[in-house]
């Protein structure tokens, strides 16, 4: 699904042959590279070293006088067990968020880092996907980083992270999975922050992580919809109950103002299955003057009201905006070539056929926000993560969660087809990676 054409993306769709001093420019930069590399420096730390004029199909694919022994070395040097890239020999640039697709990937398995923080060290994470705690077994889908094809993704690094949040609001917005990446995003850099210099303050709707030191905050709002609805404060379990007004924000754009970075999502719970109770403008019965519409329709609506918000009350050189794409879901295990499964159930590796898209990621809402978001005024920057997601088929809570507020109990863990979670994800985990493509783009 392809998303608003970046400026950059423009230029490249209309460069033509490199002269012969461009080129020239290109070899000498590849070739200082490799010395640089082989001398163990690191030149993409430095920003004056970013090397953005010579695109990869140019410099380096179709650089037909490559050393193939070097090809060779390079091959024979990567780790069968999880293909990680040696250091010295990867051909990839750093990371640029104009440049780089980080759809284009694959998951590799890296046991030698261990995460930043566990579901018993972090005090902030929900018993809802503190799988460790609630007695999953296994392990393996804690190690699993996504490495892009084109681009070297930076490491998480807490410190740099709270520098780039230094005197900043970062405010997460949307649903249960928003809220799984903000608790990801604090519990990744809580562990660095002196025990009094951080606090967390929640609410119903509103909670705030504030890092003293730094004078930054990273926030959660549950707006589950974006719009409101009569499900916002006190969930209605029924989708059926739930009705929309897709024409406003009102009730909780009051609490978007005044905030450095916003980062919106909004998918899983317009996908019940069922269409939408929705109404709009000034119905005389109110809630009673609802009109029953698709799904796509009424997100549709629903975006482009969030979307008009954004155009008249974001200053883009006060506030950056991003948009996360869909968390997908994994309920069918036929989707990925094991029709004896049950669900997500007892998935414990990632399911690592190229491209793979279950059924459980609706295009036609990925259409919708690509559609919505390129006709806005104020840029938007578009995290996608749906396809990395989507291979993810082992690292969601399962039955290792709670429902109700309450553990599963033994007996209803065994009821796997009923009651294993394959929407939320488990944290550590996959949001993690989310918020390491996240930070690269600030």
């Amino acid at each position: 699904m392809s998303f608003p054409p970046s400026a950059s993306g423009a230029m490249k769709a209309v460069r033509g042959k490199l002269h012969f001093p461009v080129v020239m420019v290109c070899a000498i930069a590849f070739i200082s590279l490799l010395y640089a590399e082989r001398s163990s420096i690191r030149l993409s730390s430095n920003p004056f070293f970013k090397i953005k004029s010579c695109s990869k199909p140019e410099a380096i694919t179709k650089n037909k006088n490559r050393n193939a022994t070097e090809d060779k070395l390079r091959d024979s040097i990567l780790d069968d067990r999880d293909k990680l890239r040696d250091p010295i020999l990867d051909d990839r640039f750093a990371f640029d968020p104009e440049e780089c697709s980080v759809e284009n990937g694959e998951w590799v398995f890296n046991r030698s880092i261990k995460p930043l923080y566990s579901d018993r060290s972090c005090p902030y994470l929900d018993r809802q996907v503190s799988c460790v705690k609630n007695g999953r077994p296994d392990s393996g889908y804690r190690y699993w980083q996504w490495q892009i094809e084109d681009c070297t993704l930076p490491r998480f690094d807490p410190e740099v992270t709270l520098k780039k949040l230094r005197g900043k609001r970062l405010l997460f917005v949307g649903d249960s999975l928003q809220r799984g990446q903000w608790q990801s995003l604090v519990c990744m850099v809580e562990s660095i922050i002196p025990k009094n210099q951080k606090s967390i303050q929640r609410g119903r709707s509103h909670t705030v992580f504030r890092a003293k030191e730094y004078n930054a905050t990273i926030e959660f709002y549950w707006a589950p919809f974006l719009v409101e609805s009569n499900s916002d404060e006190h969930i209605i379990g029924n989708p059926r109950e739930r009705i929309l007004k897709v024409d406003s924000v009102a009730k909780h754009a009051k609490y978007w103002t005044g905030v450095d970075i916003l980062a919106f999502n909004t998918y899983v719970w317009w996908m019940s299955g069922y269409t939408i109770k929705s109404y709009w403008g000034s119905f005389p019965n109110g809630e009673e003057g609802y009109e029953e519409l698709d799904a796509p329709v009424a997100y549709r609506m629903a975006l482009k009201t969030w979307a008009n918000w954004v155009d008249l009350n974001i200053n883009p050189n006060k506030t950056r905006v991003f948009f996360t794409t869909m968390s997908p879901t994994h309920m069918r295990s036929a989707d990925w070539e094991n029709p004896d499964g049950i669900k997500c159930f007892n998935e414990t590796k990632p399911y690592m056929k190229k491209g793979f898209w279950g059924t459980g990621s609706d295009k036609r809402v990925m259409r919708v926000v690509s559609e919505v978001i390129r006709k806005m005024k104020v840029p938007v920057s578009v995290l996608n993560v749906t396809q990395m997601s989507n291979h993810r088929v082992d690292a969601h809570t399962k039955v290792y969660t709670e429902t109700g507020g309450n553990l599963l109990t033994d007996e209803q863990k065994a009821d796997v087809l009923h009651n294993s979670d394959c929407i939320h994800w488990c944290l550590p985990g996959v949001p993690d990676a989310w918020n390491q493509i996240f930070m690269a783009h600030l």
